[in-house]
């Protein structure tokens, strides 16, 4: 499958992070249903967005989630991600979504999803 990306910035930050689901056939169709673009809360996109994030991606293999985040270059992750839990709804979302997540049922977004190490990248 080919998937194609834009932004109007030159320079950003690339963030790849990880997360488990729980094995359950049923709650993964729910998790990816909740993750369509009409069915996500507008209040946590909104709040991604002031904090840096420019896009992010999520795709799913087997229970593995992987997520690209693209974020203003400037972002600073662990300062981000505790001002994004301050945000509207965010802390709701993240207790609402963690019934489908291998996670502690308090887990805030910064320790849940893991980030993943470059190990390669090919030459420009």
């Amino acid at each position: 499958m080919e998937y194609r990306n834009t932004t109007k910035y030159t320079t950003y930050k690339r963030y790849c992070k990880t997360l488990e689901l729980k094995n359950d056939p049923e709650l993964i169709e729910e998790y990816k249903r909740i993750h369509s673009r009409e069915n996500v809360w507008p209040e946590v996109t909104d709040g991604m967005r002031e904090v840096g994030i420019i896009d992010m991606e999520i795709y799913l293999v087997g229970t593995r989630l992987f997520m690209i985040m693209d974020t203003v270059p400037e972002f600073e992750h662990q300062s981000a991600m505790k001002e994004l839990m301050k945000k509207s709804r965010q802390l709701e979302w993240e207790l609402f979504v963690s019934r489908f997540q291998i996670t502690a049922e308090d887990g805030k977004s910064v320790d849940k999803w893991k980030l993943v190490e470059r190990i390669y990248k090919m030459d420009d």
